[in-house]
């Protein structure tokens, strides 16, 4: 333990030792630290985000399986260029086309029914029912103008009794088969606002249904609907597909957008219609031009990063950048011409004032300064400093204000 501290203390000795003798021999030199220094001078500065990405098509149109089937023919090759109306694929859909003629024959028949709901009944029944109706009138009618006249004749002794009972008999019943009949219209109408909506109601489920197979059936051809490119085809001759599993999807790729995922602390310094610079690892040395498009609306959670989604617009006449690539991105946030600039590593902070070490002859001065905007290794000065003077950048170094230096000028 003793023989431990008297070891530190002989290597603090020498500590101190050497110390001395270095500021020994820089008082008796009086040369200082070599210290790199720059001229200030005016530049051309640009301040820029850069980010990942992932391009999206603008408007695409995504075809889809209607029903569960099988791929029948297909007509196109994945990347190819398609026009407006041409058919891309077909699927199997033959009993999907007697599913809807059945439907059909159903509606009609619901339609139908509807009609002679609507009429009071089947027309046939119906014409029978008015036919009867006028029938029975009729012989009420006359039956009662036989017995007034049988009356007459029996008061004057031209016609017996007997006759006359008989007809007012036959009165009696023509009257009962009238109530009898007009009791059957009144059923009818009294059930006719019962059978009307019943029939609604099956035309209308006969209707959606229709609708949903024709739907379904069209859906069996897919045909694009536009000029543009087939950029996805994922199935092929003889696949099976699920209801709603993607068949193909195509867009006009000549102009696309990517989505910018930006960190949330450079959120702040975007707008509307900043130009965007695009990379892709797939085509190294080409670079794609765009503005920012849309602002996000929110900050989410992507892996270990919070960021905003970005949308910017993408000039891509020449059709190369491709739908889902991973790219960079970079976003001009804002740029100045032919302004004063000093490097980023010869300005220090403090208490929110800039400052650096102005360098005359062989020592430096504090000097305070303002800056305005930033790029990633300049700064812009709006005041504190002069075209051609000379500053400080001590990386590492330790300066004070009146020290002495040795300028070391960069290369």
């Amino acid at each position: 333990m003793e023989h431990s501290k008297v070891v530190r203390n002989i290597l603090l000795g020498v500590t101190v030792a050497v110390a001395a003798i270095v500021a020994a021999a820089v008082m008796l030199t009086g040369r200082g630290p070599r210290v790199p220094v720059v001229v200030v001078s005016r530049q051309n500065l640009s301040a820029r985000i850069s980010s990942n990405g992932k391009v999206e098509p603008i408007s695409p149109f995504t075809a889809r399986a209607g029903f569960p089937t099988f791929v029948q023919n297909v007509m196109a090759k994945e990347g190819q260029k398609v026009h407006r109306g041409q058919v891309v694929l077909d699927l199997e859909g033959a009993d999907m086309r007697a599913q809807l003629a059945q439907s059909r024959a159903n509606l009609l028949a619901a339609q139908t029914d509807l009609q002679n709901a609507k009429a009071g009944g089947p027309p046939d029944q119906v014409a029978q029912l008015r036919a009867d109706l006028q029938s029975a009138q009729m012989q009420v009618k006359n039956l009662k103008i036989s017995v007034d006249q049988l009356k007459q004749l029996v008061a004057e002794q031209a016609a017996t009794t007997q006759e006359l009972t008989r007809a007012q008999e036959n009165l009696t019943k023509a009257q009962g088969t009238l109530q009898t009949l007009e009791a059957k219209k009144q059923d009818l109408q009294s059930r006719s606002a019962q059978l009307i909506e019943g029939a609604q109601l099956r035309v209308a489920q006969a209707q959606s249904l229709v609708q949903s197979l024709q739907a379904k059936v069209a859906s069996a051809t897919v045909i694009s609907p536009i000029d543009g490119t087939l950029y996805s085809l994922p199935v092929k001759l003889g696949d099976f597909v699920q209801t709603g599993q993607v068949l193909a999807e195509m867009a006009d790729l000549r102009r696309v957008r990517v989505r910018a995922f930006v960190d949330e602390p450079d959120l702040g310094s975007l707008s509307v219609g900043q130009e965007v610079d695009v990379t892709w690892d797939g085509k190294p040395g080409k670079m794609w031009k765009g503005k920012t498009e849309q602002l996000p609306q929110q900050v989410v959670a992507r892996g270990m990063r919070s960021v905003g989604d970005v949308l910017c617009s993408i000039d891509n006449t020449e059709r190369d950048l491709l739908p889902n690539t991973n790219v960079d991105v970079q976003i001009l946030v804002h740029a100045q011409r032919n302004v004063l600039a000093v490097p980023r590593a010869a300005v220090n902070e403090q208490d929110g004032q800039h400052y650096v070490y102005l360098v005359r002859g062989d020592r430096v001065g504090v000097r305070n300064i303002t800056v305005g905007i930033a790029s990633s290794s300049m700064y812009q000065v709006l005041s504190g400093l002069a075209s051609g003077d000379v500053v400080a950048e001590p990386a590492d170094q330790t300066l004070r204000n009146g020290a002495k230096i040795r300028p070391l000028e960069a290369q």
